[in-house]
């Protein structure tokens, strides 16, 4: 075993990688590494054999078998299979004795099966470090020791450095390289190495080096090739038996591409169970889907009234079930590192996945699916035949499988969201739009006809249309029989004005009407399902070669943006564990900070579990006062997070007893926006600087009265205190780019402190950072505590050192249970005292941290009762005594300060915030512009799509004339731009919810800004996009479609479209605030945007023909009638309408008759015109003569019904705007205080 040390950037991490053979993302490598007598391409195909675990936890997770793995807890290779292992920092957030038992496991491996095994650690302790028989200390990329563990300390002790008594010898090794930190014995001042270059010059003169490299060529050659030749002899074997005749003998792989693609579906499976409620969603809302939609087409009639329903009817499972499946965008972009890690690991091929999506969309979409055509097939009355029913489930279901696919394409070929989502939205209102629905196939422009060639849903719609209309005959009855009225009863005079219908027959043969109407064919039915059985396999492959090609590797250099640049120059780049080594210490002036007792007594908190109470704390006592820093200890599942939590009121579930006082007085209201509490996950705005992020924080938090110059003076103090002011520009970025590990801890500090608190709580702050880092943090709580604030802090694998800083110590046992509150004592004394006197000693240069933690854990197979010695012990009555004391000395003289003068600051402690709403708003505002402002992809993508979106629809109904199906096209080309919603909300929806779980995590618990400001701020900021994207749509759409020109006629279609920005922003925002997760949201899109908005507008179903339920209520209640008529009626009303020759309706004429007589009474009553008047033998009937006529048809009688569509869509706006912050209010729960 050997272990790797060195400070962040000394290049850990990547010598790890490049021993482990995963050398993607380096430009160069020089050198060698063998495996036996393997060189590096050559063990290539025994990738399965060495691997490398980053940040994975291995021991002790038996009791976690049925637990769901989440987002970010990843298990890596399994232990018996890999014979070189590299694990890199496995044991961060461990506490000392698991991360001690993760190590041994892994010692009995290498020892019991010969396993070479590899590790990085920070912070690891002496009894890990002995655990290892190499040990290689890097600094700055050099290697500056490697030999055996146990001649290490001594190595640079004899080099004139100095390890103090009880620290751990790993932070010792990688310490003698920092100045700041190193101590020299006496005499050797000029004599130490200071470079890393010194350091590696003076390894390689010694002994060691010698030695070592000795070892290293002593194995001879034929050794090792026999050796590597037997391991390829094993490995062809194993690769016979289980790859069959699809072996290939360069492969890494273990077993052939089919057993990967079988063992990826029973992994899918595995994966849609876990997540089984998105499933049943997805079921739930099939269901409802099913009978709303399926009552709006109720029943429909055999008869010509029914002739334009049934093709809407049949259109819609294909846009409800596509617009369904755009959350496979959303859902490829989930889980890509997983992908990338097992394909790094040779567990499969990404191909693999990809194909085993497709396979597990088979049973998912025919449950769905069939759920879904049971219920809407019957309720709408579609053809009541078993094969009709059949062929048109067997196609819906290939064209959602095919659109899964595509979508999941989209995703695997693009490298961001923000574009995949742009292509989806687009995709889709193409696909919408080239159906053959809306625009029949010859009604198509030509040079976008294409288009439904390589579109699932034209070769659906007409396979299905086919089959519904092929052999259907419906009786013609007015108005489609016309001319109707008590002056015409002799039907051999009469004609049908649907395509299709022979002049004076009264029926309508639904083969000759959808070979006119649609240039649909029954001949084309197989075909159409064998080209869909083509394009699901083909979007499938391509999904595959996509994942295999495109797919990003973990890893990447981190860059620290300097925002003082316009060009962003690069600040610090430096690799995967860069970190930032602070400067020296800096003297700063203790600064005026509140000073404050806390207290806390007889803690108790339970959860409701299986239907009892469950108590994580029991009575849990203690005290924090200035000056003093307060250590929370105990092992994994102690209860030391929860107890945190309890005491910062951050709990919003369960019930808490006992008493919690501040200066002896209980928690106010503005208890949480007065204290500090730094979580363990560093959650900040990525996009903001730290300068920026801080005064947001100071002014914000700090009083409303306080000078904004005193403000900005205060956070310039907390940037020395915590040396944060050379990063002062740097962009924060995310989590592996942007701010390293320990220097996102300081900005969580400062963050909190920029709020002058009163208390300050710290969970893990050094968690995950190696000792050096550890210790600045350590030195900044000091540096706190000495200026008088009040500090309590949860940790984690404490050296002696660090936990030397603490005044104080509360120890926890598992349950909750306290097992010792009182001082620390210098080096220790105090708290080992203790433990010593109850029968549990400390070794000498044992670490006492974790020596306390493994004897309450009772690792030393002592059966002492450590919680009820603690009861038992004259401490603990030592220690109520003086928190009584602390509780009644504070009361009293609060009374007095209370009973001598209000002041401004008293009355600010009965606020809940800081300052008041409109400014929250202002400033949460303005960080969401600069936020946008820096995510150009996300406008631009957004942009995108509005500007396509307007070409494409412009040149789809380019100049439009004033046919009557020209009418009907004005419809299409206006409804067109409501499908720019999907692709826009899909887009908007995760940059939300990431912002509201920023808001969540951390600013609404410590009461930075009310949810209101938070909702507001989300609204203001898309103004201005918003109303570019509107305007750019407007500009590419409006003009090349050739509508009115007149100002009066533009103007008012721009406002509306305007408006319709705003309302499928705040629907979908909506949608998006009450949403678990993005996933979530997209499913639930498809069922509000497109089942209920769309269909019952008056668009798919005229206003008649709705069903009479939801005619008189739904369609009033839909925004999308009102958007359509302030579309639509003022580039349709006045137009004078010419059929075509193909347009007109041919009426036989009585003898002695001419037209005008004939059709004199039906034209009194009814709209048209007849073409010739005088004419004898036929009459040409046109059924509009003007727009107007078309419009009454819609619903829309009146000219002032554009105007009032505009002015309804406003309101619309405003309570969708309201739904958001209601959802938003929903969402938000009050906090549990101690009663």
């Amino acid at each position: 075993m050997l272990l790797v040390l060195g400070r962040p950037g000394s290049g850990c991490t990547s010598l790890l990688k490049i021993i482990s053979n995963h050398r993607e993302e380096f430009h160069h490598v020089s050198g060698d590494v063998r495996y036996g007598n393997l060189g590096q391409k050559g063990a290539q195909q025994f990738r399965n054999q060495i691997v490398m675990n980053t940040e994975g936890k291995f021991t002790a997770i038996g009791h976690t078998q049925d637990t769901m793995v989440g987002d970010e807890v990843i298990r890596g290779v399994s232990g018996e299979q890999a014979a070189v292992q590299c694990w890199n920092n496995s044991t961060r957030g461990l506490d000392a004795s698991n991360a001690l038992d993760f190590v041994r496991v892994l010692r009995k491996m290498a020892d019991e099966e010969q396993k070479s095994i590899v590790l990085t650690l920070y912070q690891a302790g002496n009894g890990i470090y002995d655990l290892f028989d190499k040990v290689l200390v890097l600094a700055e990329g050099r290697e500056i020791y490697y030999g055996p563990t146990s001649e290490a300390k001594q190595y640079f002790e004899d080099m004139g450095f100095e390890c103090t008594p009880g620290a751990n010898i790993s932070d010792f090794l990688t310490s003698v390289s920092v100045h700041t930190e190193r101590q020299i014995r006496s005499g050797f001042e000029e004599k130490i190495p200071n470079t890393a270059d010194e350091f590696e010059t003076a390894y390689k003169a010694s002994s060691t080096y010698a030695h070592m490299s000795t070892e290293m060529g002593a194995k001879p050659e034929k050794s090792l090739s026999d050796e590597v030749e037997n391991l390829f002899a094993v490995r062809r074997q194993e690769k016979n038996r289980s790859l069959q005749f699809l072996s290939r003998e360069g492969s890494p792989y273990q077993v052939s591409f089919v057993s990967q693609v079988r063992t990826c579906i029973k992994r899918q499976f595995q994966i849609m169970w876990g997540d089984r409620w998105s499933n049943i969603l997805q079921i739930v809302s099939a269901l409802v889907m099913a009978l709303v939609t399926g009552s709006l087409f109720y029943d429909l009639p055999d008869d010509s009234t029914s002739i334009f329903l049934r093709p809407g009817a049949l259109f819609f499972p294909i846009q409800l079930f596509a617009m369904n499946k755009m959350s496979e965008t959303t859902a490829s972009f989930m889980g890509r590192r997983i992908i990338s890690r097992h394909k790094r690991l040779s567990f499969n091929r990404p191909g693999a996945y990809a194909l085993a999506c497709a396979a597990t969309d088979v049973p998912m979409t025919v449950v769905l699916f069939s759920l879904f055509q049971v219920v809407y097939y019957f309720i709408v009355n579609f053809q009541r035949e078993a094969g009709h029913f059949f062929t048109n489930w067997f196609v819906l279901i290939l064209c959602t499988l095919c659109f899964a696919s595509m979508f999941r394409m989209i995703g695997a070929w693009c490298k961001h969201f923000g574009l995949a989502s742009q292509i989806t939205g687009w995709t889709t209102m193409v696909c919408m739009v080239y159906a053959g629905y809306l625009i029949p196939v010859p009604s198509m422009p030509v040079w976008f006809r294409w288009v439904s060639w390589l579109n699932p849903a034209t070769y659906t719609f007409e396979a299905i249309m086919a089959t519904e209309m092929g052999d259907l005959a419906l009786d013609c009855v007015a108005p489609q029989y016309i001319p109707f009225g008590p002056s015409y009863t002799n039907n051999q005079f009469r004609s049908c004005t649907v395509r299709g219908s022979t002049s004076g027959s009264s029926l309508i043969d639904g083969e000759r009407y959808m070979n006119a109407q649609y240039s649909v064919y029954r001949a084309h039915i197989w075909r159409n399902a064998g080209i869909l059985i083509g394009l699901w396999i083909f979007f499938a492959f391509m999904t595959a070669v996509g994942f295999e090609v495109n797919l990003h590797t973990d890893g990447g250099s981190k860059i620290l943006f300097d925002r003082r640049s316009r060009q962003k120059q690069v600040a610090r780049a430096a690799d995967e564990e860069k970190g930032g080594s602070s400067p020296a210490s800096q003297d700063v002036s203790p600064m005026s900070l509140n000073r404050t007792v806390f207290t806390f007594k007889d803690i108790s908190y339970f959860v409701r579990h299986g239907g009892q109470d469950l108590q994580l704390l029991r009575g849990v006592s203690g005290f924090v006062k200035p000056g003093q820093l307060v250590a929370l200890m105990g092992s994994s599942g102690a209860g030391k997070t929860t107890l945190m939590d309890v005491l910062a009121q951050r709990k919003d579930s369960g019930r808490i007893e006992g008493s919690i006082m501040v200066n002896g007085k209980p928690q106010g209201i503005s208890f949480q926006r007065t204290t500090g509490y730094c979580e363990q996950n560093d959650v900040h705005e990525p996009t903001a600087t730290v300068w920026e992020s801080l005064l947001f924080s100071a002014r914000l938090r700090q009083s409303h009265t306080i000078p904004d110059t005193e403000k900005q003076e205060y956070v310039r103090s907390i940037m020395d205190l915590l040396e944060l002011a050379p990063l002062q520009h740097a962009i924060v970025g995310t989590p592996g780019s942007g701010l390293s590990i320990e220097q996102r801890k300081r900005l969580t500090l400062a963050t909190e402190l920029v709020a002058k608190p009163s208390l300050l709580f710290l969970d893990e702050p050094t968690s995950g950072l190696d000792g050096q880092s550890a210790y600045e943090i350590c030195r900044f709580m000091r540096k706190l505590a000495a200026s008088g604030q009040t500090i309590i802090c949860t940790i984690h694998q404490p050296s002696a050192t660090l936990f030397d800083a603490f005044d104080v110590l509360l120890l926890l046992a598992r349950g909750g249970k306290t097992t010792y509150l009182g001082p620390t004592g210098k080096n220790s004394a105090t708290v080992v005292d203790y433990f010593g006197r109850n029968g549990a000693p400390c070794p000498p240069d044992s670490n006492p941290a974790e020596h306390i933690v493994d004897v309450v854990q009772g690792r030393f197979g002592t059966e002492i009762d450590w919680p009820q010695t603690w009861l038992d012990s004259p401490e603990r009555e030592s220690s109520m005594s003086e928190l009584d004391a602390l509780n009644a000395a504070e009361g009293q003289e609060k009374a007095q300060v209370l009973s001598s003068a209000t002041t401004s600051d008293d009355l600010d402690q009965h606020t809940g915030f800081a300052t008041p709403i409109p400014y929250q708003v202002y400033l949460v505002t303005r960080r969401q512009l600069v936020a946008l402002w820096r995510n150009p992809d996300y406008v631009w993508n957004k942009i995108g799509l509005h500007i396509t979106n307007g070409l494409f629809g412009g040149f789809t109904f380019y100049m439009l004339g004033s046919g009557t199906f020209d009418l009907q096209l004005r419809l299409m080309a206006v409804f067109n731009f409501v499908f720019v919603a999907p692709g826009c909300i899909n887009q908007l929806q995760p940059l939300f919810i990431r912002n509201r779980d920023v808001f969540e995590t951390r600013e609404k618990k410590s009461k930075t800004y009310h949810w209101f400001a938070f909702v507001a701020a989300q609204l203001l900021s898309e103004t201005p996009v918003l109303i570019i994207c509107g305007t750019l749509a407007f500009a590419t759409w409006y003009f090349t479609v050739g509508f009115p020109t007149e100002a009066s006629v533009s103007g008012q279609v721009y406002l509306q479209m305007i408006l319709y920005e705003f309302l499928y922003t705040s629907l979908g925002q909506a949608i998006a605030a009450y949403s678990p997760n993005a996933f979530f949201a997209a499913l639930a899109n498809p069922i509000i945007i497109g089942a209920a908005l769309i269909n019952f507008c008056g668009v798919v179903v005229p206003y008649s023909q709705i069903t009479a339920f939801w005619r008189y209520w739904l369609y009033w209640l839909d925004p999308f009638t009102y958007l359509v008529q302030g579309l639509l009626e003022p580039v349709s009303w006045g137009v004078e309408v010419h059929c075509r020759p193909d347009e007109l309706s041919y009426i036989p004429l009585p003898s002695n008759s001419t037209c005008g007589e004939y059709m004199a009474d039906f034209l009194a009553s009814e709209a048209g015109y007849v073409v010739d008047p005088a004419n004898g033998t036929s009459c040409a009937y046109c059924p509009y003569t003007t727009g107007a006529d078309y419009m009454r048809t819609m619903n829309i009688n009146d000219s002032s019904y554009g105007w009032r569509g505009v002015g309804i869509t406003a309101l619309f706006c405003v309570s969708s705007y309201a739904l958001v912050f209601l959802m938003m209010k929903l969402r938000t729960k009050t906090t549990k205080t101690a009663s």
